[in-house]
């Protein structure tokens, strides 16, 4: 059904983004990604469900962050009853409903219980707006809610539940499709028509693992992706891969930032990280503990009330495991014990996942595989799993899970500070940076707001009392907040 707010659209008719009340965030962290509000911007730095509102509106389920140009605002949701994709542009001025469409699917992506089926950000010229759902494949409207073309895709199979949103570059919309484990490809997409433009579809000898929820970054004449085997830039008129910079670790989430003539972007890895590890003890306690036979080996059945967590750093969100359950994981030989030698190589393979996590420099230019020829610094301690680094005035930050906070000097790799900033728990959201200050958004509704420098100050934390996933837009001296149950404008 479409809810077509007439009256808004006959007052309100041009969709320019010159006036000087309205701005642009014209798809998943604004403009290439980045992050970074417009130079002229000043939005509050308190506010709160009594505070500093301009207002409110209810919304459906769904993780996607407001994209904006002038006065409209487009967003998606679902309805898990009829199976229901939502499209929704709202009025920026005023928070009201401009239209709505819905479309109708016969299942849903498989996802993980963190995700959902409306995931994505939508992308915007600012003539057309391109909504994707994995659920369905991406479908173009104009700004007054009219269909002008569709793109079914296969139903994507992923690990996690797909988290990439499509950008516009030029004549083309480009997706990435290398999460989807049964046709992983990257597309571009004429924006006019729909149809497919190119497509770069994985060598089946690059042994892909089938993991990416990274967003597109554009990069002169270069699509840039992050997955779960390399960092890689691709030309935008073929879709021919140009260079590759090697990771090689199971999760690919974050969306990669530009620099100057650098790429940032940051690996994590449950299995590499120190809260993680700190869990298992070294084999001769491990023997002390639970070699009930003394025959210097770990079975099954001594181990049967080892518990540990695969996310420690997020205890809210990290379910308790059985080591039973992961055996396979030491006995390399499957005789159905682990021995000194199994609990080595496992904790050598952790090691080699420690070293290869972290946020990385790389600077951009060459062919082929740059991975030993273009790292300009790394660094693997408290990554981030789900945010995106932050690039902002030569300081590269990064927020990881528990309420860590790194900022790095962006050409040295020099550690400013690594701190605690007192808000707890998961954080999904990415930074993004408005006027010196920087915005942080936890799952559990805490935005630390912090003036970006050298040393940690924190202005303000504001509680919005709701779980936050989406990352927050900033336009018009304004910004704007997705929670679970509703979108916040927020002004001074």
């Amino acid at each position: 059904m479409c809810l077509m707010m007439t009256s808004c659209i006959l007052i309100d008719c041009s969709h320019s983004s010159k006036d000087s009340d309205t701005g642009i965030w014209p798809n998943f962290r604004g403009t290439n990604c980045s992050g970074i509000a417009a130079s002229d911007q000043d939005p509050p730095i308190t506010f709160g469900p009594d505070q500093n509102v301009l207002w409110k509106i209810t919304l459906p389920g769904g993780h996607s962050s407001p994209c904006i140009w002038g006065n409209y605002i487009f967003m998606t949701g679902f309805e898990e009853e009829g199976k229901l994709l939502k499209m929704i542009c709202i009025n920026r001025k005023n928070g009201t409903i401009r239209w709505e469409e819905n479309i109708s699917v016969e299942e849903f992506e498989k996802a993980s219980a963190l995700s959902n089926p409306a995931t994505a950000t939508p992308a915007t010229d600012g003539e057309r707006v391109y909504f994707y759902f994995s659920s369905y494949g991406i479908l173009c409207y104009d700004f007054n809610g009219e269909l002008q073309w569709k793109l079914p895709v296969p139903v994507a199979t992923s690990k996690h539940g797909m988290g990439t949103s499509p950008v516009i570059s030029g004549d083309l919309v480009i997706l990435n499709c290398f999460g989807h484990l049964n046709d992983p490809r990257l597309l571009a997409i004429n924006k006019y028509d729909g149809n497919i433009a190119w497509k770069y579809s994985l060598p089946e000898q690059d042994n892909y693992s089938g993991d990416s929820y990274s967003t597109p970054v554009i990069y002169q004449d270069q699509v840039i992706i992050y997955t779960s085997e390399e960092v890689a830039g691709y030309n935008l008129k073929t879709g021919d891969r140009i260079w590759r910079f090697v990771i090689g670790l199971p999760d690919a989430v974050c969306t990669p930032v530009l620099g100057k003539d650098i790429i940032y972007t940051v690996g994590y890895s449950s299995y590499g990280n120190r809260d993680m590890r700190a869990q298992f003890p070294e084999f001769s306690e491990f023997l002390t503990r639970y070699d009930i036979n003394k025959d210097l080996m770990i079975d099954k059945n001594e181990i049967k009330d080892f518990k540990f967590r695969q996310y420690p750093e997020k205890p809210e969100l990290s379910l308790q495991l059985s080591m039973i359950d992961f055996f396979g994981l030491w006995d390399k030989n499957n005789n159905e014990l682990i021995d000194s030698t199994e609990w080595k190589m496992l904790n050598g393979y952790m090691n080699s996942l420690y070293e290869n996590q972290g946020v990385k420099a790389i600077r951009l230019g060459g062919q082929g595989d740059i991975s030993l020829s273009n790292l300009l610094w790394s660094n693997p301690e408290q990554p981030s799993h789900v945010c995106s680094p932050l690039y902002f005035n030569n300081h590269v930050y990064m927020i990881r899970d528990g309420g860590i906070i790194s900022c790095f000097d962006a050409e040295s790799g020099k550690i400013l500070y690594m701190e605690m900033m007192g808000a707890s728990g998961a954080y999904f959201a990415s930074p993004v940076a408005a006027s010196d200050r920087i915005y942080i958004a936890s799952r559990n509704g805490i935005v630390t707001v912090i003036e970006a420098g050298d040393n940690l100050n924190i202005l303000a934390k504001n509680d919005l009392g709701d779980i936050i996933i989406a990352t927050p837009a900033v336009v018009d001296n304004k910004i704007y907040i997705r929670s679970a149950k509703s979108l916040y404008a927020f002004r001074k």
